[in-house]
């Protein structure tokens, strides 16, 4: 069985605000393009299950994809954004002058956004979701959802500690691949994947 993970196309909040599950924005031009060239990749890929998070900007890269394969698209609640609680729709300069996000983003084994969840919950989640899928051995999916929910999914499979999640970068439109095995997982993480 074959899970891949794809983080949505870009969208003009990328990089200044924490859009989290606060601000539902769309794909903007470049990310219409990223999500053209996925469809294109996958086109050419045998795709039993296409799933998106709830969101806006995975919604809309999933239908680029699900204009291209032969199967209906799904949301999957499990591999919405990371509920980031209090600090959802701030801009980055905001968070950088809260002590409590330095904090988050040293101890991530330890600490929780203020009313949000931790990281060992979203972990949690997205593992359940990809074991289910694995138990109804399902050939092929693509579920598209967002940076954090895909780290936590490839640190769980590769044995990262949380606090480490700095060790996995998760770039708009890349593909990361589970290549589950009755014994193992494999983790192939393919950046940018939809320029190749």
């Amino acid at each position: 069985m074959r899970v891949y993970l794809v983080r949505h196309a870009s969208h003009s909040l990328l990089g200044r605000m924490l859009c989290g599950r606060a601000i539902d924005v769309g794909l903007n031009a470049e990310g219409r393009r990223q999500a053209a060239d996925l469809s294109g990749y996958f086109s050419h890929r045998q795709v039993d299950l296409l799933q998106s998070s709830p969101r806006r900007r995975a919604r809309e890269t999933a239908q680029a994809v699900a204009a291209r394969v032969p199967c209906n698209l799904r949301i999957a609640p499990a591999f919405d954004e990371h509920d980031a609680g209090e600090w959802a729709g701030l801009d980055f300069a905001t968070l950088a002058r809260d002590a409590r996000w330095h904090s988050w983003n040293e101890h991530r084994a330890s600490t929780c956004p203020p009313r949000g969840e931790s990281m060992s919950e979203l972990q949690q989640r997205v593992v359940r979701h990809i074991e289910q899928l694995r138990a109804r051995a399902i050939g092929s999916a693509v579920i598209v959802s967002h940076a954090e929910p895909i780290r936590a999914a490839v640190m769980h499979y590769r044995g990262i500690a949380l606090d480490d999640f700095h060790r996995i970068e998760i770039e708009p439109a890349s593909i990361t691949m589970l290549h589950i095995m009755r014994s193992n997982v494999d983790v192939s993480a393919i950046s940018n994947m939809a320029m190749a």
